[in-house]
């Protein structure tokens, strides 16, 4: 008998979240769109086929990310994919021009809020037969790409974003090393026309998902710790 792949998907309401839980849907998984607003979460939900469920989930508070855990046991009994997607830009401040304070709402979200969502998630994980993790970074948080004068990401000079993520990717790394059974990966979605720029990205929410969907759907003897990119190619730390 074949069992359901049951994910969970933060920051879900729009952009490469959204996508990410149409393609996850649509392989017949049961998928756990977790957003901080309910009502927006349910319109996005009854516009995507499948088994899309709503779970009032906000990185940034303990009580919700546990409620969540809570609900998706109650109703799922364990949890296969986490696909830590929600994540905010920070402004993009030359800088010269960025304050200490500047880090504290940037990092609430993109490094606090991913280790407060994993760490609550991990017991139902530990029941599935190949427990996945997927941290969605990016290749500004990759000292080799901003190091490269001949990609785009090297003419970004931003502090809080970038380091951010390059915190994930350590972040990724240690759990890949801790968890034994698991698969834990970081993404680089590629430069997406999100909300994030603008819509200025040079590449679709399509594109942009495709990174994310590759490292849930990982074969079960595919390594872990690593950083992909949608071609699934490894990406340099």
């Amino acid at each position: 008998m074949t069992t359901t792949t049951i994910a969970l998907v933060t920051g879900a309401t729009q952009s490469i979240g959204r996508e990410t839980v149409r393609r996850l849907a649509a392989l017949g998984w049961t998928v756990w769109l977790g957003a901080r607003d309910t009502d927006r979460g349910d319109a996005v939900a009854q516009e995507l086929p499948g088994d899309v469920r709503v779970v009032a989930l906000d990185v940034l508070e303990e009580a919700s990310v546990q409620a969540a855990a809570a609900t998706i046991e109650r109703e799922s009994g364990r949890l296969d994919v986490l696909v830590n997607n929600a994540g905010v830009p920070g402004g993009f401040v030359p800088p010269r021009e960025t304050l200490a304070a500047s880090f504290v709402p940037v990092y609430a979200v993109n490094v606090v809020g991913q280790v407060r969502t994993t760490h609550a998630f991990l017991p139902l994980l530990d029941r599935s037969e190949q427990p996945r993790v997927v941290m969605v970074s990016s290749g500004m948080g990759s000292f080799a790409i901003t190091g490269d004068p001949t990609h785009f990401a090297s003419t970004l000079h931003e502090l809080t974003y970038t380091s951010s993520k390059a915190a994930l990717n350590m972040i990724t790394a240690q759990y890949a090393k801790a968890l034994p059974g698991y698969q834990v990966c970081a993404v680089d979605p590629g430069y997406t026309a999100t909300g994030f720029n603008g819509y200025r990205g040079t590449q679709s929410v399509e594109r942009g998902a495709e990174a994310s969907v590759r490292a849930a759907t990982l074969g079960p003897h595919e390594p872990s710790g690593t950083f992909l990119d949608a071609e699934g190619a490894v990406v340099p730390w």
